[in-house]
């Protein structure tokens, strides 16, 4: 059976890069602020203009809180270490306790909320593989990216129950929950893992990043085999699979569920359809908003397309089975990795498609609403006022105009992460949740975890446990209010990351953002103490407005408001 884009185009491939990694972390070459070479190619005639696509403001603003679950919150001290895992990982390589039930106590406590965080997006919590890799000292696969089983809870995690529970806490919360979602590889073989079979996976190539081919049809690195996501070809389930299901007392009624599954769909029963339903059964069982795409462009953008479309239908069968428990009709959301993509033609960006040098390709007609932005580190080290007024020119009225973008300070396994010692976590908190587009916060950005890790190599500085016993500091106390303050405001303004850019005065900086009838105006670099501050028509005059970093109210008298407060940020809203 053909694969079929969600929108029908001229023929588009996928990508370079990747986020699974050897140890979960990208590969290939990184991204730059200089353009990557490209091989030489024949003049192409001039392409058609692509389609429109505006993707819900609810997501251009959204911000979002990715976290491991090993490394973010131990909640249960049993599950510690599962299956035949030790603890002599190597420096940060192996696990360390955190779990599901860690991330519900947060969410009990109150925390996410009080964050103003709408999304929480967890790396892979599918079985991994029980034992380790040598190459990069011992390692584990406490990252999730290194897949055994993909219709299995992790029990490092904890159990489908604890899942379950998650996402029914947080969806009370108003908050959505992501699931990370691989199918680009399987865990590496080791003494405890077996290989996959030969018709499900390839071993070699090892991709050399040129062209489309040498991204997709090849493996990340030696040791992650390449599922054969391009074969239509028919497979049966893995020996060791089918084992293991039954010695788990659940082998009939997956191969049943399989055997539905197919007769419903009439796909073949090729690799990427097995992956399909597993994908899936986690949205249609427990209500999963949406999937962060890991290695999206090393993946046939078809089967992207695909994906969404099953998941999209799932989602909308538990809504309709849980009305007390969704938050609201909004459909299923995908979010994408595309490993070196960006922001004002970042790297091998040419607008909203990524250039493989053979192939381009614009992942949001495959079923993507947003795309983790990579050019966001290289690019903060502009003043505010540029750094806003780039991304509002692309995002707003250029080339990604109606586009959704993931912006993020820090990340798993990108070491040119800003700001990695936190030596300028104010500035960072500022730029990054006042620029237009979505958010990403790394778990602890906002209370100032350390990005290195003398004893750690390479992505593993990037994962160490979060830092909680920071806040005894009364420092790390002010910073975890800026951040809250911020994304507080941000929840409740979709204009913020969504709506349109206008600067209204150069020093100090005061601009406005405006989407429909939801406007706001932020100043910046204002004195400490009294301060006047022109409203430039945004609000009328003698109405009552509020300054949400500080909590203080003012009335507008003669276009303009008067605050007295100890910050130098304003941000102005509508009083209540």
């Amino acid at each position: 059976m053909a694969l079929v884009p969600l929108l029908a185009l001229a023929v588009f491939v996928a990508g370079c890069g990747g986020g699974g990694g050897a140890a979960g972390g990208n590969t290939g070459a990184p991204p730059s602020s200089q353009p990557a070479p490209q091989p030489e190619s024949q003049p192409e005639s001039q392409p058609e203009p692509l389609p429109e696509i505006a993707v819900d403001p609810y997501w251009r603003n959204a911000s979002i809180y990715f976290l491991l679950p090993d490394r973010f919150n131990n909640g249960d001290t049993a599950n510690d270490l599962a299956y035949t895992r030790q603890a002599d990982g190597a420096p940060l390589r192996g696990y360390l306790g955190g779990d599901l039930r860690g991330v519900i106590n947060k969410l009990n406590e109150g925390y996410f909320s009080a964050l103003g965080i709408d999304a929480i997006w967890m790396s892979p919590v599918v079985e991994n593989i029980h034992g380790y890799m040598e190459a990069s000292g011992r390692t584990y696969a406490y990252h999730g990216y290194w897949p055994k089983d993909w219709t299995a809870l992790d029990a490092n995690f904890g159990s489908e129950a604890d899942l379950k529970e998650l996402i029914d806490t947080a969806h009370g919360q108003g908050i959505r929950v992501l699931l990370d979602v691989i199918a680009n590889h399987t865990g590496p073989e080791t003494a405890q893992d077996p290989l996959w079979p030969p018709e499900w996976v390839r071993t070699a190539p090892v991709c050399d990043w040129s062209g489309f081919t040498g991204n997709v049809t090849c493996t990340l690195t030696d040791h992650l085999p390449d599922i054969r996501t391009e074969s239509d070809d028919a497979v049966e389930l893995p020996p060791f699979l089918q084992e293991k299901w039954r010695q788990e007392g659940r082998l009939d009624q997956e191969t049943a569920e399989l055997d539905t599954f197919f007769a419903r769909t009439a796909h073949p029963r090729a690799p990427r359809y097995y992956l399909l339903k597993w994908l899936t059964d986690w949205v249609r069982e427990y209500g999963v908003d949406g999937f962060r795409v890991d290695t999206a462009k090393h993946v046939e953008p078809e089967f992207w397309a695909e994906l969404k479309l099953e998941a999209g239908e799932a989602l909308s069968q538990w809504k309709q089975q849980n009305p007390d428990k969704k938050i609201d009709d909004k459909p299923f959301f995908m979010l994408g990795e595309v490993y070196g993509f960006g922001v004002d033609n970042f790297w091998n960006s040419d607008g909203r498609q990524f250039d493989f040098g053979d192939r381009k390709v614009d992942f949001y007609q495959y079923g993507f609403d947003s795309l983790i932005n990579m050019g966001f580190v290289h690019q903060t080290e502009q003043p505010p006022a540029d750094l806003f007024q780039q991304y509002a020119d692309d995002l707003v009225a250029g080339s990604l105009k109606g586009a959704g973008v993931l912006n993020y300070i820090s990340s798993h396994d990108d070491l040119e992460s800003f700001d990695r010692d936190r030596s300028r976590t104010f500035e960072s908190a500022t730029k990054l949740v006042l620029a237009p587009g979505a958010v990403q916060i790394y778990y602890g950005d906002e209370i100032g975890r350390l990005l290195t890790d003398a004893t750690a190599i390479y992505d593993a500085q990037l994962r160490s446990p979060m830092n909680w016993q920071y806040l005894a500091n009364p420092d790390v106390q002010q910073l975890l209010a800026h951040w809250q303050k911020l994304l507080q405001f941000r929840r409740g303004h979709p204009s913020v990351g969504a709506g349109a850019h206008r600067v209204h005065q150069s020093t100090p900086l005061v601009f406005s953002r405006t989407l429909g009838d939801d406007m706001v105006l932020v100043a910046l670099d204002n004195p400490v103490g009294e301060k006047l501050i022109p409203v430039f028509g945004i609000f009328a005059e003698g109405s009552a407005v509020r300054d949400a970093y500080s909590g203080n109210t003012a009335t507008v008298e003669n276009g303009a408001i008067t605050l007295d407060t100890e910050y130098e940020l304003v941000l102005l809203e509508a009083s209540e």
